[in-house]
């Protein structure tokens, strides 16, 4: 890519290339809960997925280093809007009893995305200007969100928050069958009701009873990005390489154990629950970088 592009041996630009998409995923984060609340879980889906078509079509249709900017701004800007809507999906649609595995799925689905895309990438050594295929092929999966959502249900919770509860008492029957769908509607009644006895401006979530929450929950977020497992997925062939290690089979085997641990947390999160997860996973995390226990 960077030679078709004209800037092979740029760190910058290289850098950019990357820095760009997570620039507009921090964008799309902003608006994320504003779409979904506004037009519903389904159509935010869909949404978040327009501007992935758009950027993969022009990433795959460069012709200068702007041009492929651009192209990441627009996806990074679709892999902003689309997470916290699949983590907010997930939770309103999926029983209690499942809701941690079921979650589990979405980190699930990026590491077989992850795994796919280093595979269609093995033949661009080989293959002059193979790169486009990889972009190209991004764009099937954000196709197959778009009509796949139309066939799915729409959020109960937001369906009842709009006032249309014979709607959501319909999305219940589809998700959980008949007989369970008046106890279903009770509980989404009474969680209403302490949603909206509990509502907060934004300049509260920072103070009082409330901030613990946010900083536990930001902190938790901030720190698994600093670890560098971005530098790991973005920049692992060139890291591999200069140690000496064959990037192909490096790549795989980080993929490997990213699939195994998404694996592992999809059968044991609802069994030993997410705080022994997460001690376990950052106990792990700071052996591997550091070779000891801190």
């Amino acid at each position: 890519m960077s030679h078709d592009l004209g800037f092979h041996g740029d760190t910058m630009a290289e850098g950019l290339v990357v820095s760009t998409c997570l620039g507009g995923a921090f964008v799309g984060s902003l608006f994320s809960g504003s779409i979904a609340d506004g037009v519903g879980r389904r159509r935010a889906f869909q949404l978040c997925a327009l501007p992935l078509i758009i950027g993969s079509s022009m990433s795959a249709t460069a012709k200068n280093l702007w041009g492929m900017l651009l192209g990441r701004l627009f996806v990074g800007t679709g892999m902003g809007i689309g997470p916290p809507v699949a983590a907010l999906y997930v939770a309103e649609v999926s029983p209690a009893y499942v809701r941690g595995t079921y979650g589990s799925c979405s980190q699930l689905a990026t590491c077989l995305g992850l795994m796919g895309a280093l595979f269609i990438g093995f033949p661009a050594k080989q293959i002059e200007g193979w790169w486009r295929m990889c972009f190209w092929a991004s764009v099937a999966p954000a196709a197959l969100l778009t009509v796949f959502m139309e066939f799915s249900v729409e959020s109960p919770h937001w369906l009842f928050k709009r006032g249309r509860g014979a709607d959501a008492e319909a999305e219940f029957e589809k998700l959980l069958g008949g007989p369970y769908v008046k106890g279903a509607m009770a509980e989404l009644s009474k969680s209403q009701r302490g949603d909206e006895a509990d509502t907060v401006k934004l300049s509260e979530l920072f103070y009082g009873h409330h901030r613990k929450v946010v900083f536990m929950g930001s902190s938790l977020f901030a720190l698994q990005q600093l670890s560098g497992i971005n530098a790991v997925f973005y920049f692992s062939s060139t890291v591999f390489k200069s140690a000496g290690v064959p990037s192909e089979s490096a790549n795989i085997c980080v993929g490997i154990a990213n699939l195994l641990g998404s694996l592992f947390a999809l059968v044991s999160m609802d069994k030993l629950g997410r705080k022994a997860l997460l001690i376990a996973s950052f106990s792990g995390s700071g052996y591997d970088y550091s070779g000891n226990f801190s």
